[in-house]
This record gives structure tokens, C-alpha cells and sequence, in this order.
């Protein structure tokens, strides 16, 4: 009797991660999670208002969802949350289905993740091909870019249609609303951004010159812990102080949600239904598969990055789904890992998973007291910080014609088929189709390895030379076999020397049985010899060493 595969434990990185742990330790990661705590402020209301939703549906996820995957993740150090990557996909489900129906969609996404893990499907994830993230994250990354234009140029559209075609129509239309102080603080924030994470240092010329300008007080306690404050949080501050004081005329939180509730969210159970579940299978699968993949792939990013334990992507996935599963009962957006915040979180110097749930509790302190202030934040210094994420979630040196030149034509049709896919439709028809389309070159490619081989005609023995896999897109190369055989002289005896036949199977199977029978048609007898393992497992299990043995095909010898 087979024994059932054994599920994996239920064991949150958080409970190894306490092994020893200490009071130096716990610094680091309160430091590290205040940080990160920080950063993720802009970032979440960003998100949240970009896909269509009100900022404190990304703030809520980023506190809850962050405190639960920290809390019960597989990974030392990941920050959970709002991603830019969902951006498109959300906005596209609420403008098609409606809020309510996006809270089911990621409820039900959430408990498809955290089957995924349970059932040890985490490593599938890892076999999707690089070229199609590369191609969908491009992909993503260019219509956040798209969808950013319209409140850094401040121009006055009520709504944004959800492809890429329409909304360039849209702002194209309405040009002549251009507001010029919304475009002057995006521009700032960019510049901004861009160039902070230099001011100070030595070895860049924009640090270089920046100390000039200061003199002695570049090199004051001061200048240097300044410098260390995240890019996002200044760029937030300054030119919301900016637009206050001198009373610019742009769109800001205030004016277009009213500002952030003051106070935890209340509880509510969206209303679920089997018949609303059937219609948001799309969705759900959209989101289940987009947060399994940037959730794993963040977490192996951190691994390379904080050096601590390898993530155990079965416990990351079942995580995932627990804190997409219960954010939207507070109002929230899918969640998943957040690469920037996490490379933030162990730049800032995190040791365990107590760093997320810090960053989780400084959030909420956070918005808890300074909630009133977000209604003063322009929409266009958002705007300037999702360009900025945008710019950097997409791998754009891959589409230079030098990288482009050095990869093979199957992986650029994959990468630039799914960023176009992507962009023109949507990350779930691109990611089908770029694994299809992927398969098929594989399949294409790997039946191009298999070959066969006239080793010698010496009457009686006609011998052949297999090589690699015989499987059902090679079975086809074995017909000329076959007429070799039918042009021989009767009575032939037929040797395949399997010695480097790695793999065969139904198909394969069913090839050489075909063979066999045109052999046995000529009078003559089939052996296979130096057949390696797996091959030699299935022709014994099939019965086709019992049928060489006899002399007789299959159907013959049950006859007999």
C-alpha cells in the first residue's frame, strides 16, 4: 500500500527565529522595522489610491497582512503588504466587478495560497521561466508608469478606464486641464528621489558636490543621520509642507477622500455568496498566482541579500493566504512580499521576523496619531513616488538590444511576447500564454536533442545508436527507423544501443512497439541493449520486455 505524502508542518520562521535570541538582536530589528514602518506609509496610500481604493485600504493591509505574514511567514526577514504589482490587476477588478466583489476575490485567492502550501506546490512556483517574469514585471512596471500620468499632470478626469489604450485616450483628451503646481511637486519628488540616496556620500559626484555646498555641516552627527532618512518619507514631508504653505491649488487626500479615518477599522464580513464565487474565478486566480510569485521571489531575494536561512516557500505560501484570507474583512487589498521594503528592512539591519511585526505596530502608531495630516498630502507627490517605484520594478537594461542580442530567440519571444501580452491585455492572459508558448518551445527543443543512429549494416544485425529523450515530441524521428527497417533484408536482426537513452515514455513506448511489430514483419528479431534505469523500468512495467522475449506483439500474445 502507497503511503500518503505527509503534509508540511505548520512552523512560522518567527519560533526559529527566537532560538537565542537576545537583547541586541531585538534593537536591530526594532530599529530596522521603525524604518521600514516609515517607508511603507507613503508606499501603502500610494498603492491603495492608484488601484482605485482609499488610501486606508493600503494602510490596513500593510498593517495587518504585514503583521501576519511576519507573524506566521517562512522567511526571516520578508515585509508583507500592498504592492506595486497588483496595482493594474486591482484596478481593473474593482472598475469590471466592484469593491466588494475584489474583497471576495482575495478572501478566496487567500485560501487558494494557503492550499498551495499545504500541499507542498510552493516549488512549482520556482518553474515558472525567468523570461516571463522578467516580460509581465516589465509589463506591470509600464502601466503603473501609464497610470501615474494623469495626477502628476494634476489633470481633471473624473475616472480612468482600466486598459492601457483607453486611459492614453483619456489623458490625450483632457491635456488641456494641466495644472502646472501638480507637475512642479511630482517633478520635485522625482528629482528628489533619485537623488537622495547620494546626497553625503564620498564616492558619487552629487555627494561630492552636496558637501562643497554645506561645508562643515555635511559633516556634523546631524547631516549624517538626515541622510539616512528614507527618500519617500522627506520627499512626503517636504512638499506637503510645500503645497500647505504656499497654498497651491492641487488635489490632495483631503480634497478627494476626506482624509484617513482616525481609529482601527471595523470588522465586516463581505457578502459572500457560491454564485459570486463562480463569476470571480479569473480574479482569483489572478491574484492567488501574481501574489505567489512575487511573494516567493521576494523571499528569495532576502535570502540572497540577509544571508540568514533559506525561506521555506511551503510555509511562506500558507502565510500568504492566512493574511489575505482575513485583510479583506477589514477593508483591505491582496498582499504579498514587498522587494524594496524588504532589501529596506535588512539594509536597516533585521535579524528575524520581529523586525516585520515592528514595522506592522509603527504603521499603526502611526496613522493612529497622525492620521488628520495625510488629508494635506498632494495626490501629485504620490504620483512622483509610484513613477519612481515603477521605474525601479522594471528591469529595463534586459530590453537594450546588447542584453537582447545575447539571449536565445526562444527567450526573447517569451520575454517581450509576455510584456507585450501584458501591457495590450493582461498579466493573466500574458502569464498563460508565456507558459504555454513556453512549454511548447521546451517540448520543441527537447525533441530536437533526441536522435538516432545507423552504427552498421553487417547482415544479419542492423544496429542503431539511441540518443537523449524519447518522449511523445520525438516519437515521430523513430518512423525513419522503421523504413531503414523495411528496406533491409528480410531477417535482419535489429539492435537499438540504448546506453544514452535518458528518458522514455508512453509515447516513446508505443514507438518502439511499432518498430518491433515492422521488424517481426520482416522475418527478423528486436533487442535493446545497456538500457538505463528509467527507461528500463518502463519497458518492464509495460510488459514490452515480455513481448522482445516472445518474439510477438502485444496483441498476438494475449491472443495466445
Amino acid at each position: 500500500m502507497t503511503p500518503r505524502p505527509k503534509l508540511p508542518p505548520f512552523r512560522p520562521r518567527l519560533i526559529d527565529a527566537l532560538a537565542g535570541y537576545n537583547r541586541e538582536r531585538f534593537l536591530k530589528d526594532v530599529g530596522a522595522g521603525a524604518t521600514v514602518g516609515i517607508v511603507a506609509l507613503p508606499l501603502a496610500m500610494a498603492f491603495a489610491i492608484a488601484s482605485g481604493l482609499k488610501p486606508e485600504a493600503g494602510i490596513w493591509t500593510a498593517i495587518v497582512a504585514g503583521f501576519l505574514i511576519s507573524a506566521l511567514g517562512g522567511s526571516s526577514v520578508q515585509i508583507g503588504g500592498p504592492a506595486g504589482a497588483f496595482i493594474v490587476i486591482v484596478y481593473g477588478i474593482v472598475e469590471r466587478y466592484g469593491v466588494a466583489n475584489l474583497l471576495i476575490a482575495t478572501a478566496c485567492a487567500g485560501v487558494l495560497l494557503f492550499l498551495l502550501g499545504l500541499f507542498r506546490l510552493g516549488t512549482l512556483v520556482r518553474y515558472v521561466p525567468v523570461s516571463i517574469v522578467i516580460g509581465f514585471t516589465n509589463g506591470i512596471a509600464a502601466l503603473i508608469l501609464i497610470s501615474q500620468i494623469k495626477d502628476w499632470l494634476g489633470l481633471s478626469i473624473d475616472k480612468m478606464p482600466a486598459d492601457m489604450f483607453s486611459q492614453l485616450h483619456t489623458l490625450a483628451t483632457n491635456l488641456d486641464t494641466f495644472n502646472p503646481y501638480a507637475f512642479g511637486l511630482g517633478l520635485a519628488c522625482l528629482a528628489g528621489l533619485f537623488t537622495w540616496p547620494h546626497l553625503l556620500r564620498e564616492k558619487t559626484r552629487v555627494g561630492q558636490t552636496v558637501r562643497i555646498v554645506l561645508g562643515r555641516f555635511a559633516n556634523t552627527r546631524t547631516a549624517q543621520v538626515s541622510s539616512r532618512v528614507p527618500g519617500p518619507i522627506v520627499a512626503l514631508v517636504t512638499l506637503t509642507l510645500v503645497s500647505y504653505g504656499f497654498g497651491l491649488h492641487v488635489e490632495t487626500i483631503g480634497t478627494r477622500f476626506g482624509g484617513i479615518p482616525q481609529g482601527l477599522p471595523a470588522f465586516e464580513l463581505p457578502d459572500f455568496s457560491w454564485e459570486t464565487v463562480k463569476q470571480l474565478v479569473t480574479p482569483t486566480l489572478t491574484i492567488a498566482a501574481l501574489g505567489a510569485i512575487e511573494s516567493l521571489l521576494c523571499a528569495r531575494v532576502s535570502d540572497q541579500v540577509s544571508g540568514l536561512p533559506r525561506h521555506d516557500p511551503n510555509q511562506e505560501l500558507m502565510a500568504q493566504g492566512i493574511a489575505n484570507t482575513i485583510v479583506p474583512f477589514f477593508g483591505g487589498m491582496p498582499a504579498t512580499g514587498t522587494i524594496a521594503r524588504t532589501v529596506t528592512n535588512v539594509r536597516a539591519g533585521a535579524t528575524s521576523p520581529i523586525a516585520g511585526i515592528v514595522h506592522a505596530i509603527t504603521l499603526m502608531a502611526v496613522v493612529l496619531v497622525a492620521a488628520p495630516l495625510a488629508q494635506h498630502v498632494p495626490l501629485a507627490v504620490l504620483a512622483g513616488i509610484l513613477v519612481s517605484v515603477g521605474w525601479n520594478m522594471g528591469e529595463w537594461r534586459e530590453f537594450s538590444p546588447y542584453m537582447l542580442r545575447r539571449f536565445s530567440r526562444h527567450y526573447r519571444l517569451l520575454m517581450l511576447g509576455t510584456f507585450f501580452l501584458t501591457v495590450v491585455f493582461d498579466l493573466t492572459v500574458a502569464v498563460q500564454a508565456g507558459i504555454v508558448l513556453a512549454c511548447a518551445l521546451f517540448i520543441r527543443r527537447m525533441s530536437g536533442l533526441f536522435n538516432v543512429e545507423m552504427v552498421s549494416l553487417e547482415p544479419p544485425v542492423l544496429t542503431f545508436r539511441l540518443y537523449g529523450a524519447l518522449f511523445f515530441g520525438a516519437a515521430a524521428k523513430l518512423d525513419e527507423t522503421v523504413q531503414a527497417v523495411e528496406r533491409a533484408p528480410r531477417g535482419m536482426t535489429v539492435v537499438l544501443d540504448a546506453m544514452h537513452l535518458i528518458l522514455l515514455d508512453a509515447t516513446g513506448l508505443d514507438a518502439l512497439r511499432q518498430l518491433h511489430k515492422a521488424v517481426l514483419a520482416r522475418g527478423g528479431a528486436l533487442s535493446i541493449e545497456s538500457l538505463q534505469p528509467q527507461p528500463l523500468e518502463t519497458i518492464v512495467r509495460s510488459g514490452f520486455a515480455d513481448e522482445l522475449a516472445s518474439g510477438m506483439p502485444r496483441d498476438e500474445a494475449d491472443d495466445a
